[in-house]
């Protein structure tokens, strides 16, 4: 699966709109976030951690194919 559909899954797992997560990522709009999802914008790797923080997943299971062992 790739990362903008394990994006979206983990979104609309939580019931968690496009605008919100564009309010909380500072987007004016839902289609600053909606670009994150369809993949043409890239994310630092700041940005992918507040993402994962707002969707309460582990960062490595939103952005990596197999979980990072640390």
């Amino acid at each position: 699966m790739m990362i903008q559909e394990r994006l979206k899954q983990a979104r609309k797992a939580k019931g968690i709109s496009m605008t919100f997560m564009a309010e909380k990522l500072g987007y004016k709009s839902a289609s600053g976030y909606a670009n994150i999802e369809s993949g043409h914008t890239k994310l630092s790797l700041e940005a992918a951690k507040h993402i994962a923080e707002i969707l309460d997943v582990e960062l490595d299971e939103l952005f990596f194919k197999e979980k990072l062992h640390v």
